[in-house]
């Protein structure tokens, strides 16, 4: 395969959190793809438990600066770096105090109601909105973990016409996650303020939990990868369903000819 430009956008990434399905794919996938002759990118949210101290991250000042409207309100956005040990590879962080110095990944503040659809909504739009100031143009936008699922929805519908990002292929790795991100009822409100109308979020059901995320990440995607052993039968029947470009579990080697074979499979 040609060299390809490759968005990743998780959920986690290992070793800046614990090690999951999502975190180890999420490292090492980049790792083997940029090897097999790629340019990559990666995102991740800069989650309060980070230690941005021993973990060496900076911000990159010439990248921040950006205020995102979400649900109506004003988030400036903050990119943070860091060298992953022993590879050649950078991963951009996406912060903002509001929503990112907790000291959980998706649990709400103390006392405080469940944000997770604007924590999300920033994370996604903020990794999208950073790659077009790099001005770098991807062929492929994988996405891993529930958390990413709305980015699935907002290329789709709200960056669809962006000349950077309208022509991306869109992945999405689907993980039997030990704690499933919990979105608020009123998601769908929030969405509105973007101007995603409630038809472009009916195969969710009327719901918000992971089953509902999942289903609105495989409506939307190009390709779907399986990235724990196991997954719940409802989901794999949705794939089958929709005729989704599907990658059954690839077992923890990642094999770069396997993940190329099928991203070359949903490019033109």
């Amino acid at each position: 395969m040609k060299s390809r430009r490759i968005l990743y956008i998780s959920q986690e990434i290992f070793p800046y959190l614990p090690e999951s399905d999502v975190s180890l794919t999420a490292r090492r996938l980049p790792q083997v793809i940029q090897e097999a002759g790629n340019d990559i990118r990666i995102f991740m949210p800069r989650f309060g438990v980070i230690n941005e101290r021993r973990n060496q991250l900076h911000e990159v000042i010439r990248l921040s600066g950006i205020n995102m409207i979400i649900n109506n309100n004003d988030h400036p956005l903050i990119i943070k770096v860091a060298s992953l040990p022993t590879a050649r590879l950078q991963v951009y962080f996406i912060d903002n105090d509001d929503f990112f110095r907790r000291k959980s990944l998706f649990g709400s503040e103390p006392k405080g109601e469940n944000d997770n659809d604007e924590r999300s909504i920033f994370f996604v739009r903020g990794a999208l909105e950073t790659i077009k100031k790099l001005r770098w143009i991807p062929d492929i936008i994988h996405c891993h973990g529930t958390f990413t699922a709305l980015g699935m929805l907002y290329l789709k519908k709200y960056y669809n016409e962006d000349p950077c990002l309208k022509k991306a292929k869109l992945v999405f790795s689907l993980y039997d996650e030990a704690e499933p991100v919990e979105m608020p009822e009123r998601l769908f409100d929030t969405l509105k303020y973007d101007k995603i109308k409630p038809a472009a979020v009916s195969c969710m059901q009327s719901k918000v939990d992971y089953t509902a995320l999942s289903r609105l990440a495989i409506h939307y995607a190009h390709g779907i990868v399986q990235g724990s052993a196991e997954l719940r039968p409802e989901l794999l029947e949705y794939i089958q369903e929709r005729g989704t470009h599907f990658l059954p579990y690839p077992g923890k080697e990642f094999d770069a000819e396997v993940y190329n074979e099928f991203y070359k499979k949903i490019l033109p």
